[in-house]
């Protein structure tokens, strides 16, 4: 790429333009799974909507396929050249309490959002990490920590400003560009990169949250207390259940310190009271347990629900969602991912359902709303490689095929987990046909493809997965 085209885009451009060997190129183009990293040919830091559209511009005019990252949770397809855009600058909040609405720019994090909010007693339709990115959370969906209660993070989308592939910038809303609105939420940056996006909040002040520990050895059947617990529970209970293996290091409290835990987490919409009636079966059933920190808390502190660590990490993800699951299936997770695994496995089930399951006021792409149940396995990479990680996962999501109804697209990971194939399977096939339509509307020759990639329906193999 020639210095005069550089330095071209550079003058159209506020934040910073880099290339490899520039000194800051590594630093912006890590993200929070280090386990893989963009390399593309050149990084726009996008501060403006501007900048996106120039960049955009760039892209196209030079033949580049673009990336986009906020915080790197969600890496699909790593760019091995392209144009890479970041939004991390862009972090403005606005939020309006008499609408109940928050107004977010491209790389604005949640922990930003809910200190905006509280004050007013509301809260955003946030995940459990609260470092993650709001817009390509929701643009994937959202099952997020009230998921039963108030149902997808999409579905609470009012408008976006998106820069299209041809460089233009649209206001989009379910009126105006149905079609667009529709694809965006659920289709995330296949259509285009949304740089403003306002979105509904929730009427919720507190909760009764926090987790109960078990040692899995002490108390091995708490995974199946808990998938006979929440059947029947209303939708205002929202909960999960991980077993973690725990490090033996210091910073671990003594009590879990080198032993798998499971850790069942809980938010609660309604009051104390109720919460601790509803829990009691599962606490009388689960075993005895290490620790139990069930209390009620503002939602400001609804992170501590989960706990998730904002370090970044290398991992490895897979996921599946099921209508049921049954002894068998979770004997085929103990089995595989269980504490006889061969890679350490942090294994989470979460109960969708309740409110999930609604039909949007809008329409969106977003698909498997009949889902129950969401297992996440996650390995760390740490003293590890892939190679040796993958093929676990691999063979224990082959073998909970039988069950599973398909995949939740913000929990699919990269490379291998980024094929077309599978990203089909994040879609119902009448949705998977109407956004490759849209595809081809919008972005027929695939610029936006370094992602988990939607082809331009009639286009052969849709364009490149990579460059």
């Amino acid at each position: 790429m020639r210095h005069i085209d550089i330095e071209t885009l550079v003058s159209h451009v506020e934040g910073p333009v880099l290339r490899p060997g520039d000194e800051s190129y590594d630093e912006e183009r890590t993200g929070f799974n280090l386990a893989v990293r963009h390399r593309p040919d050149v990084i726009v830091g996008a501060t403006r909507a501007e900048d996106v559209q120039a960049a955009v511009r760039f892209a196209a005019e030079h033949g580049l396929p673009v990336a986009v990252q906020a915080t790197g949770h969600g890496y699909s397809v790593p760019a091995e050249g392209g144009l890479l855009i970041t939004t991390g600058r862009m972090s403005g909040v606005d939020v309006d309490p008499a609408a109940r609405t928050v107004t977010v720019e491209a790389g604005v994090r949640f922990e930003q959002v809910i200190p905006e909010t509280v004050p007013y007693g509301l809260a955003p339709l946030n995940g459990s990490a609260p470092h993650v990115g709001v817009v390509s959370y929701v643009l994937g969906g959202g099952i997020g920590l009230l998921v039963r209660s108030f149902g997808y993070a999409a579905d609470q989308v009012r408008s976006m400003d998106v820069v299209t592939a041809d460089g233009s910038l649209r206001h989009v809303t379910a009126d105006s560009e149905p079609d667009l609105y529709w694809a965006l939420l659920g289709g995330r940056d296949n259509f285009g990169i949304v740089t403003r996006l306002r979105m509904g909040l929730v009427p919720v002040a507190r909760l009764y949250g926090g987790g109960i520990f078990y040692d899995a050895e002490a108390a091995p059947d708490v995974l199946r207390a808990y998938l006979r617990w929440t059947a029947g529970l209303p939708q205002e209970m929202n909960s999960s259940v991980a077993l973690i293996p725990m490090p033996d290091v210091e910073e671990v409290p003594e009590p879990m310190r080198g032993r798998h835990i499971y850790h069942v987490r809980i938010a609660f919409t309604g009051s104390q009271e109720e919460g601790e009636r509803l829990v009691a079966p599962l606490r009388d059933t689960a075993g005895p347990a290490l620790f139990d920190a069930l209390r009620e808390m503002p939602y400001a502190q609804s992170a501590s629900i989960h706990d998730d660590p904002p370090v970044a990490v290398p991992f490895l993800r897979e996921v599946a969602l099921f209508e049921g699951l049954g002894d068998e299936a979770l004997g085929t997770v103990l089995e595989h991912a269980g504490p006889q695994a061969t890679v350490p496995c942090v294994v989470e089930l979460r109960h969708l359902g309740g409110a999930l399951a609604a039909a949007p006021a809008h329409p969106n792409a977003v698909s498997h709303r009949e889902a129950q149940y969401i297992l996440s396995v996650v390995t760390l990479l740490f003293g590890g490689t892939e190679k040796e990680s993958r093929p676990v996962l691999q063979r224990l999501f082959d073998a909970l095929e039988p069950w599973s109804t398909g995949r939740s697209l913000n929990f699919m990971g990269y490379g291998e987990n980024a094929g077309r194939e599978r990203v089909r399977t994040a879609y119902t096939p009448e949705v998977i046909k109407r956004l490759g339509e849209i595809k081809a509307a919008h972005d027929p020759e695939n610029l936006f493809r370094l992602n988990y990639n939607i082809p331009p329906r009639g286009t052969g193999d849709g364009g490149r997965a990579t460059v």
